[in-house]
This record gives structure tokens, C-alpha cells and sequence, in this order.
């Protein structure tokens, strides 16, 4: 890869793009409605995250939304947390969709390693949705009851969420390749009515029967009044589990032909809930508004992604990622969607350039750990597969390097559109990211999204420019969480964002917004493990590593940060007269690798006398994260705060290898 400085300019919007991009004619529009001037993207972006209820407003007209009762206000306040949004509007996610779908042509591609490429039409959609849908209410499924999934990227999987938003019922998913234990943290929280599951899946060749996880997902969860079976890995299973009474095939509940009705719900009525671990505990179960992911999608897909009717978009995700709710909310502008469940790297490495040649597809989603597998086998996309129709690539999931930007345009397309976002899963959306209008600046994200105040914050809670701060935002979105599962009091929901810098949501990223406005997100702040755009708890690990009865402590910090390759080592504290051995480490890898996720296995496992507490027990996990990636111990931890200071001196040395120029 040819080295390339932050801040190179790599592309700019040519004067005929500019005048056909979705933002311009929103620009356009919102001028001759307020009398403002918006001469450039940054005015703007300043008058929307100044007047954020008059912008969020302005996308409810833009987009044409309707309710049979017209919002009482459109914001209930600006002191996060507890704003309402939109109160007294109602409307139904899954009717938007539908009524925003082409009436003719494919609407899903989809691929697998499981089975042959098949597409599906909006009728064929909306009658199996239907069908779904008068099977939830047959067995009891009503407004606000909890639907879960078990599923891969499949078209069953967003039929099955789709039925679930038309009665008002909330969806909740986690991909197959989550271990029984991680799947269990989160369903049984939300105490779901009906389980939808495959019996397993393939990827990389490999087939992985998930049929033991299914018995002990139905044991665990008890609120359980039936289960919808997706013959997947084997389709001629008929049966499987411990209530056989209450399971129901897929395809015996598409032979019930229904009606096509929806319930009308109001703009806070909850449509999924979506699980980020924190450091300790369960997961959260965060819970988001049917209305505010409407909007917000619309907003991120039309005018940042520029997606438009007849297009065809992609991204590579599992169900287990934010980034699958957001593949689905490119519907909602219109395009056609590509699924993809499987190995990105099987049969070949060319397997989602294939898709993309096939499809004709138009927006490429990835992230930036795919892009440097394909640099370094030196794939070359460009000229093995036609990618005329290829417009934009976005990627998520972890910083861009400058030199894989450089990549994209040596060995993608030298005219494509990169458009790098950064978001999370706690508001379904990107904070930070691209924006058609604008230049490609090696490195750098475009701009900081519409309707969205982020700043970057230092120690003390001010704002700062050119330098790397706290990713913070100051002023509320309609998809921040409405609550979270199990947290009545908010209690929860209030210490995961507003404690350090109370009224003012800090997201756990280094962000620096630059003196052209542009973003650079260097990475997690917290300790928060972030693989390949999935995010996991590091108490999940521990649990599955300190129940082996070698392993009496352990400690994993997640070393991802812009230009670095991804490295995630593990700590652990052996039992006495034990060793490292080989034979232990595939043991702990193993153990991971089932009772969490395959993304989670360390790259590296290392035995430590003991691990680095503070004076009240807690590891020490933001402070090592720190010093193993090059800060100054004294910026990172206070040794007489400590209970076992000494502690730090192997990870001291660890960081001078780690970090040594050679």
C-alpha cells in the first residue's frame, strides 16, 4: 500500500454529483421553507444541531411522514437523558417501509453458503410478512410483547423483524455464531414470547449445528409460548427441542396466507432493543423508538449515504451488529437491499465482489479489517470484477487508516465515493461520517452528521479543536435510547452515558474534530471490546475464562486504534503449580469461541502474576489499555490509587516491546 499523509485530498465531488445528491435538493428545500442561506455543508450542520427540533421537524415534512394525530410538540426538552420526541404523532416503521419499497423488481438479493441465490419482490415480501405477522397475534404476540431471534442474514430474519414492527411488538436479535451463554445474557432479560431459530449454518465450508443451542435457549427462557423453526443447515429438519408442541416451521406459516394489516403506534412506541456490554454485568438491553429510528435512518441513508430509489445496497454484517438494523434502514429510501450470510472469504476472496458485479450493486458496506485482509493478499478488486455500477464504499466498525483509503482508490476504483461512518449500537446510527458534498480527506471522516452536536471534549468538559478528546454529544437524537430493559428507574441507563459530564452523552470514543470540520476517530476510550464492529463486555470473557479451574483471574483490553492492526491479548492469572500451556490456551480459546462469540477469541494469551486493581478491587482495565498503547503511565493510572502497584511492571514492559519504533 503506497503511504499517504491525514488530510490528503483523494476525491471531490464533481459539480454534476453535487447537483444530483439528495442533501443538495434537501438543502434546496429547507431554504425556501425558512428563508435561512446555507451556503456550505458546515452551515448546515449549525443550524441543524442549533435548532434540533426545527431539523428534526423539517425531515418529518421532507420525507412526507403522516399521523392521524398531529405531534403535540416536537421536543419535550434538552436536558438528556428523558427527552420525548414527537409526542402524540403515530405511525408504524414497517408501513413506511413497505410504502417506500419498488413495486416491481428484486428487493432482496440474497446469498449464502447455505443455499443457491434467490431474490424476493416487495408482493412476495409483504405476503410472507403477513403471514408471520397473523401467526404472532394467533399465539398471543401483542403491542410491546418481546419477539427474539436467533438468526443469520437471511431474508426469514427481517421478514420475521418486519411482521414483528407491523403489530407493535418489539424485535430482538443475536447471530447464531453467539454461544448459548451470550445469547442467554441477553434474551433472557427481555423475557420474549416467541423465539425465532435455525438449526445452524455454515461459513468458511464449515457447518456449525446450533441445535444444542436452541434446547438450552428453550430451557433458559420460560416466558417462551412458541418457537418458528428456519430449516437452514439441514432443510429437511422437521423438528428439534424440548417443545415440540409449540414449534412451528417457517414454511407451515407461510402456507397460511393473511391479510396485509398494521397497528398504528405512537412515535416512542419501542421497535427493538439492541444489547452493547459494558464492563460489568449483563448486557444492556437498549430499547429504541419506532419513530426515531424512522427518522434517523432516513436522515443517515438519504442524505448522508445519498441511497436513492432503484438503488442496490449492501453491507457485510451479521445480525449481531448495528450495522444489520442498518442494511434494513436502507429500505426505507427506497433501494433494494443484498444479503450476504457466510465467510467474506469463501469460496474465494472475491466472493463479495462477485455479488457486487452480479447485483449490479451501487453501495458497498465493510470494514476496515476486510479491506486490509484484501491488501495484504493483495486482492484487486478493480480489475478482477466489473464495478461500474459501484457509486460509493462505506466502512464502520474501527478507524481507516490513510493508507487503506489509498487502497480503495488504487485497487477499488479510482473514482468511487469512501465514505467512512462512526456510530454505535446505543443510538443506531453514526455520529460522525460522510457526506456527498464534500471532499475525501485521507484519513479523516467527512463531517459530524446532521442533527448531531458532537464535540470533543477534554478532562474538564470543554470543547476542543485539533486535538484527540472525548467523543461527546451535547444536544439530544431522536434514536438515543427511549430506556433500557429492566431499568426502571433509569438508573442504568443514566451512569452508561451522563457521569462524567452530567447532561452531556460521552459515547467512550477519542474523536478529533479538526479545524475544517472533518472527524478522526482514534478509538475506544473505555474498555469496551469492539471486534470487527461487534461489541462485547469484557465481564462476558471473564465469566467464560475464570470458570476453567486454572485460570483464578484474568484481565483483556482491546488494543484496536487508528493505524494499528487489531491485536486483542488476554491476561491470565494461573491456579497454582499450573502453566501456560498449549494444550490450556486452545482450552480458553475453545471456551470463548462457544460460550461467547468466534469475533471474541484473543489473538494472544499471556500468564501474569496478578492483575492491576484499584484500592476497592476493580481491575484496571482503561489504565492498561493505555499504557500497552503508548501513553505515559503517569497519564494513565496513579500507582498509590492502586491496591498492587507492582502489578504494572510487566505491562510497563509489554509497552516498551509494543510500542518500540523497531
Amino acid at each position: 500500500m503506497r503511504p499517504v499523509e491525514f488530510g490528503t485530498i483523494l476525491w471531490k465531488p464533481s459539480p454534476e454529483w453535487i447537483d444530483d445528491a439528495r442533501i443538495t435538493h434537501y438543502m434546496q428545500w429547507l431554504e425556501s421553507i425558512t428563508h435561512e442561506n446555507f451556503p456550505d455543508y458546515q452551515a448546515l450542520w449549525e443550524w441543524s444541531t442549533n435548532n434540533v427540533g426545527e431539523f428534526w421537524r423539517s425531515l418529518w415534512h421532507y420525507f412526507s411522514l403522516t399521523s392521524p394525530t398531529p405531534p403535540v410538540r416536537i421536543l419535550s426538552g434538552h436536558t438528556m437523558p428523558g427527552v420525548r420526541w414527537f409526542e402524540g404523532a403515530q405511525l408504524n416503521w414497517a408501513a413506511c417501509v413497505f410504502s417506500r419499497m419498488p413495486e416491481t423488481g428484486p428487493v432482496f438479493y440474497a446469498y449464502s453458503e447455505a443455499r443457491v441465490p434467490r431474490v424476493l419482490t416487495k408482493q412476495e415480501i409483504l405476503e410472507q410478512t403477513s403471514s408471520v405477522a397473523a401467526y404472532l397475534r394467533a399465539v398471543g404476540v401483542g403491542e410491546g410483547d418481546r419477539v427474539a431471534g436467533y438468526l443469520p442474514n437471511i431474508p426469514e430474519t427481517i421478514i420475521a423483524f418486519l411482521a414483528c414492527a407491523s403489530i407493535g411488538a418489539v424485535w430482538s436479535s443475536c447471530s447464531p455464531d453467539f454461544g448459548s451463554a451470550s445469547a442467554i445474557a441477553r434474551f433472557h432479560q427481555i423475557e420474549p414470547t416467541v423465539l425465532f431459530t435455525v438449526d445452524g449454518y455454515r461459513y468458511n465450508g464449515k457447518a456449525f449445528d446450533r441445535r444444542t443451542v436452541l434446547d438450552a435457549l428453550q430451557e433458559k427462557l420460560p416466558s417462551l409460548k412458541a418457537t418458528v423453526l428456519v430449516p437452514y443447515l439441514d432443510p429437511d429438519i422437521t423438528f428439534w427441542g424440548h417443545q415440540e408442541d409449540k414449534t412451528q416451521l417457517w414454511d407451515d406459516i407461510l402456507s397460511q396466507p393473511a391479510p396485509w394489516t398494521y397497528s398504528t403506534v405512537p412515535f416512542n412506541h419501542p421497535l427493538w432493543i439492541l444489547y452493547s456490554s459494558g464492563t460489568t454485568g449483563i448486557p444492556k438491553a437498549i430499547v429504541q423508538s419506532q419513530g426515531g429510528i424512522l427518522l434517523t435512518q432516513l436522515m443517515m441513508s438519504v442524505l448522508h449515504l445519498n441511497i436513492q430509489p432503484g438503488d442496490r445496497s449492501f453491507w457485510f454484517t451479521t445480525t449481531g451488529w448495528v450495522m444489520w438494523n442498518a442494511l434494513v434502514g436502507m429500505l426505507t429510501a427506497g433501494s433494494a437491499i443484498v444479503l450476504y450470510d457466510g465467510s467474506p472469504f469463501y469460496p474465494s476472496p472475491g466472493i463479495l465482489w462477485d455479488i457486487a458485479e452480479e447485483t449490479k450493486m451501487t453501495y458497498f458496506g465493510t470494514s476496515p479489517a476486510y479491506l486490509q485482509t484484501l491488501a495484504r493478499q493483495h486482492i484487486e478488486p478493480g480489475r478482477d470484477h466489473d464495478l461500474q455500477s459501484l457509486r460509493a464504499l462505506g466502512t464502520t466498525g474501527s478507524p481507516l487508516a490513510p493508507n487503506l483509503y489509498a487502497w480503495v482508490y488504487d485497487h477499488v476504483r479510482s473514482d468511487i465515493w469512501l465514505g467512512p461512518i462512526s456510530g454505535g449500537t446505543d443510538i443506531a446510527a453514526a455520529f460522525v461520517g460522510c457526506c456527498p458534498i464534500l471532499p475525501v480527506r485521507a484519513g479523516e471522516m467527512q463531517c459530524r452528521f446532521l442533527g448531531v452536536k458532537v464535540q470533543a471534549f477534554s478532562e474538564v468538559g470543554e470543547g476542543v479543536t485539533g486535538e484527540v478528546g472525548e467523543l461527546v454529544v451535547t444536544e439530544p437524537m431522536p434514536s438515543m435510547p427511549i430506556y433500557f430493559w429492566n431499568d426502571p428507574e433509569g438508573q442504568r441507563y443514566h451512569d452508561s452515558y451522563f457521569t462524567k459530564y452530567p447532561g452531556v452523552w460521552q459515547h467512550g470514543d477519542w474523536i478529533q474534530i479538526t479545524p475544517q470540520g472533518t472527524a478522526i476517530i482514534y478509538g475506544r476510550s473505555d474498555s469496551t471490546i469492539n471486534r470487527h464492529g461487534v461489541r462485547m463486555g469484557s465481564s462476558e470473557i471473564y465469566q467464560a475464562v475464570e470458570s476453567l479451574p486454572a485460570v483464578t483471574d484474568s484481565l483483556v483490553v482491546d488494543l484496536e486504534y487508528l493505524g494499528r492492526p487489531s491485536f486483542l491479548p488476554l491476561f491470565v492469572v494461573l491456579a497454582e503449580g499450573t502453566e501456560l500451556t498449549a494444550d490450556l490456551r486452545e482450552q480458553i480459546a475453545d471456551l470463548i469461541r462457544s460460550n461467547v462469540s468466534p469475533r471474541h477469541v484473543p489473538d494472544a494469551i499471556y500468564a501474569i502474576p496478578e492483575v492491576p486493581r484499584t484500592l476497592n478491587g476493580k481491575k484496571l482495565e482503561v489504565p492498561i489499555r493505555k499504557i500497552l498503547m503508548g501513553f505515559a503511565p503517569g497519564t494513565s493510572v496513579d500507582p498509590d490509587a492502586m491496591a498492587n502497584p507492582k502489578s504494572l511492571d510487566v505491562f510497563l514492559q509489554w509497552a516498551k516491546q509494543w510500542n518500540s519504533p523497531d
